[in-house]
């Protein structure tokens, strides 16, 4: 399941009309008296509904709609569509972007064409261990969110560009979160034992990214523009995998160029094409991205970042005027950490990145990187109200 978080601007509350599961909450909150909301995210009571929608309106007159979807339906592409959609109808306005269903657009070829590389990207679900319960004093997976002003982003980017080689700042960003996480992993058994840090160093830490094939498929004569209106899953989630002593002795460059690299055969036509058929192939056993079940015993940390750049937070507007704040929650189940970066609705090019890591990971990262990774706070989005307006 994934949710999104929109924080709307005092008004009047809008009912969603539909046999979908839907509910409305009064919360005793005053946000405009937090100070820190960074930990502020909701307990996730997981629903069998494939969606659910609710409404909390908060004691500063402030309201705040959250919406659930099944991952197995609908990826945050289709989400979107859905939310934009919906404050569009909200608003008596013809809809910007008419959803299109039409499964054939992901039909298998004839004959198929698996790349092997798949085979290390994606498992069935029946070859999987069963999950093994967590020792009492284990370090648990916590959702945070913060922000990232834009010139800091520009400066990381030049950091981890060398060579003529410009990275994106996804790249950047990436690779940077990956040595913060490869960096507490040398540290954080440090107990004055050169073999204990020796043997942290040797694990691998592995990182993916997720890749929407839309854009990749549209380049299809067969397919063409309405693969930007499909409405389902689109997605593949392609990693690598570097020992945490590579990650944490090279430079920022080095680490971006990696990520550069792994990414590379996966944002091809190709590459979905073979998704497909690797998919029809098993079909109708699930399966799941390798990278979600993390790392063994004797792996390192390893988790996924998600692109939320397209996470239209500036158009669902329901009529009482722009979001103060939008944000993902995504709390997914698995052993691995999954990190989001959002644009923010003023859009003055700085970041919200929904971070969900282990306790440990979160804090470390807090510490190594307070001038760049700061905790949401109601202050700065009073400056974001306050810029927009």
């Amino acid at each position: 399941m994934k949710s999104k978080i929109l924080t709307v601007k005092k008004g009047g509350i809008c009912i969603f009309h539909s046999s979908l599961l839907r509910a409305k909450a009064h919360a005793d909150i005053d946000i405009q008296g937090s100070r820190n909301l960074c930990a502020l995210t909701s307990r996730t009571n997981y629903i069998t509904n494939y969606i659910y929608f609710q409404a909390t309106q908060l004691k500063c007159g402030g309201l705040v709609v959250a919406c659930t979807f099944d991952h197995r339906i609908a990826d945050a592409y289709s989400a979107n569509m859905f939310l934009v959609s919906w404050a569009e109808t909200a608003q008596s306005k013809p809809i910007s972007l008419l959803p299109s269903f039409r499964r054939s657009l992901l039909n298998p070829r004839r004959p198929s064409c698996v790349d092997a590389s798949l085979d290390n990207m994606y498992v069935p679900v029946s070859t999987l261990s069963p999950p093994k319960e967590p020792a009492p004093d284990a370090d648990q997976l916590v959702s945070r969110i913060y922000y990232v002003k834009a010139d800091d982003l520009n400066q990381l980017q030049s950091l981890a560009s060398s060579k003529g080689n410009k990275r994106t700042k996804m790249e950047s960003f990436s690779g940077f979160l990956w040595q913060l996480v490869a960096k507490y992993c040398a540290i954080k058994d440090d107990d004055d034992d050169d073999d204990n840090i020796n043997n942290a160093c040797k694990k691998i830490s592995k990182m993916g990214i997720v890749v929407d094939g839309r854009t990749r498929l549209s380049s299809d004569l067969e397919r063409g523009d309405v693969m930007e209106a499909y409405f389902g899953n689109v997605l593949s989630i392609p990693y690598g995998g570097k020992t945490v002593r590579e990650l944490i002795e090279n430079p920022l460059s080095w680490v971006a160029n990696e990520v550069h690299d792994f990414l590379e055969n996966a944002v091809t036509k190709e590459h979905f094409l073979g998704l497909i058929d690797w998919v029809e192939a098993r079909r109708p056993e699930p399966a799941v991205a390798k990278i979600y079940c993390g790392g063994g015993d004797s792996d390192g940390p390893a988790f996924v970042v998600s692109s939320g750049q397209r996470f239209p937070v500036s158009k669902v507007d329901f009529g009482w005027g722009v979001p103060l704040f939008g944000s993902y929650h995504f709390p997914w189940g698995g052993t691995a950490g999954y990190v989001m970066p959002m644009p923010n609705p003023a859009g003055n090019g700085d970041w919200m990145v929904y971070m969900h890591l282990f306790r440990g990971q979160l804090e470390f990262i807090e510490t190594e990187a307070s001038n760049f990774l700061r905790p949401l706070t109601c202050n700065y989005l009073r400056c974001l109200s306050a810029s927009s307006n």
